[in-house]
């Protein structure tokens, strides 16, 4: 074989493997969103009955009351640390 069969070979080769890839991602992404309908179909989601907890100013005051000596221990060691 010459130089340029081998190259064509070459070139045949990679693009019959491209093409491969592109039509097993392409049914894979057909089939993925085909599961996703059967799934959303025979088990929706129930959003009105749960809860959607809500931060209040109240509860953020008291997160960063007892967040603020940790914070400030953890910059004291990282400074002792790094020094």
């Amino acid at each position: 074989m010459t130089a340029a069969e081998l190259m064509m070979e070459g070139i045949n080769l990679m693009l019959s493997g491209m093409g491969f890839v592109l039509v097993f991602l392409t049914i894979l992404i057909f089939a993925i969103k085909g599961m996703s309908g059967i799934v959303n179909r025979f088990f929706p989601e129930v959003s009105e009955g749960l809860p959607t907890p809500v931060a209040t100013p109240e509860h953020n005051e008291d997160e960063m009351t007892r967040l603020r000596p940790v914070i400030a221990a953890a910059i004291a060691h990282y400074r002792r640390q790094h020094q």
